[in-house]
């Protein structure tokens, strides 16, 4: 049971952060597209560098998507792609947030999923450690995880875009409007693609566990005394 907790714990982990960094490099287009537009006018000569945040951000996260849904599916190798997502994150992330500090003196939201990063490093770092690789059993398929794990993964990212306008707009507010919040119909969308479906499907696992259960108490009443 242990272990079936902290696999959804990583999977959920795993994708909130893969999600994030991958809004993330969406979200510096407008920055690497024309930054004097939005009044950075300090990071105008460094557009390619941020041309390579906006590459590096959407490739990454597509990175870590694909490892959760590997996680998710207990495929071979998912484990090794989740810590190079990560590793990768970390290193892009931590220089993203170096050099607009230099450059503008602010790094939010970068700093933000830097640190989720570092977090859900940390997590699968530990998971590694025998007494816990043993309990996790990564590569073998278990349905309840399978379903509870993507359950949540997909309302906890989906959660993530749809709150995207609150908390990116914490360095996103230029002339009075919030810029984090220029797709917001996009993001809606998206959002609860991803969160409606993810309800459903955490509903309907949690339903058939909790069936499961009953049946075998009605028909086992004694292994559960």
């Amino acid at each position: 049971m242990f272990g079936k907790f902290l696999r959804i714990v990583g999977i959920v982990l795993l994708g909130l952060t893969a999600v994030i960094t991958l809004l993330s490099g969406v979200g510096t287009t407008c920055v690497a597209l024309d930054a004097a537009q939005f009044g950075m006018d300090s990071l105008a000569s460094y557009q390619w560098l941020y041309i390579f945040y906006v590459a590096a951000g959407i490739v990454i996260g597509a990175l870590g998507i694909w490892a959760t849904v590997g996680l998710i599916k207990s495929q071979n190798g998912a484990y090794r792609l989740s810590l190079i997502a990560l590793i990768l994150g970390l290193l892009t992330g931590g220089l993203h947030m170096a050099t607009s500090r230099a450059l503008r003196g602010s790094s939010m939201p970068t700093d933000f999923i830097v640190y989720a990063t570092i977090l859900t490093l940390v997590v699968f770092l530990l998971f590694r450690t025998p007494g816990i690789w043993n309990r996790l059993n990564l590569t073998s398929q278990d349905d309840d995880v399978t379903g509870i794990g993507a359950g949540v993964a997909l309302i906890v990212g989906g959660t993530a875009v749809l709150t995207a306008h609150y908390w990116a707009s914490l360095d996103h507010m230029i002339a009075g409007i919030n810029q984090a919040d220029v797709w917001h119909r996009q993001f809606m969308i998206i959002g609860w693609l991803a969160v409606v479906p993810g309800v459903v499907l955490l509903a309907t696992n949690v339903l058939e566990i909790s069936l499961r259960s009953t049946l075998h108490r009605a028909f086992h009443p004694k292994s559960s005394l």
